[in-house]
């Protein structure tokens, strides 16, 4: 698909609004009892990039961002302040923040993925977007090093490991990473006038499938 692995400025996208959507039919039946079903598997997640524009200056660079990636037409990446680390905000990553997989002597290739639980449920989301550098992987609560036991392909957030890891061991993974997005309109209404008087544009973007 269209995307340029390039990252929205993280200064413009600190103090955004966003977070994620769910879609859910609910049917009310004549007893009236519900039946609510989704057509989605995962989350998406919507954002307001006008939000955090504090100058004309950073106007001027939204808008550059914008013309080069003519509107909707080509996906980026995207800092989530509220959630971009594999561990909660107050801690720093380790390499067992997040159960990936548990081997099975075969599989090589396993997806990064981040789970959110609560009260006895959970749900594994993808994480297709790592930041680089921040990866760290290990078996059995031992750190393995990139580069000789493992890499990672920052396109897609998929782990290769040399050798397939042992049936039973326990993969564990920590990182940081940027929600693939896109904007969501072909259009930026900008005015010094009114951004002098405190009214920033609104600039809608929402997370693509990658």
């Amino acid at each position: 698909m269209n995307f340029h692995e390039v990252r929205f400025p993280a200064s413009l996208s600190f103090g955004s609004l966003g977070g994620p959507e769910r879609r859910t039919e609910v049917v009310t039946l004549a007893n009236g009892f519900e039946e609510r079903n989704t057509p989605w598997a995962h989350s998406r997640r919507r954002y307001d990039a006008g939000v955090g524009m504090r100058s004309l200056d950073d106007v001027e660079t939204m808008v550059a961002f914008f013309e080069a990636r003519q509107g909707q037409l080509y996906g980026f990446r995207w800092k989530d302040w509220s959630d971009f680390r594999s561990c909660k905000a107050s801690r720093e990553v380790t390499f067992e923040d997040q159960i990936i997989g548990r081997g099975d002597g075969v599989q090589t290739e396993w997806q990064l993925i981040k789970t959110y639980a609560s009260g006895g449920y959970d749900y594994a989301r993808p994480v297709k977007k790592p930041v680089s550098g921040t990866v760290l992987i290990g078996f059995d609560g031992i750190a393995l090093q990139e580069g000789v036991d493992w890499q990672i392909d920052l396109d897609t957030g998929v782990v290769t490991f040399g050798e397939a890891p042992d049936e039973g061991v326990e993969i564990t993974a920590g990182y940081e990473f940027d929600v693939p997005v896109r904007f969501d309109v072909d259009a930026i209404q900008t005015s010094v006038a009114s951004f002098q008087a405190g009214n920033v544009p609104s600039v809608p973007v929402v997370e693509v499938r990658v």
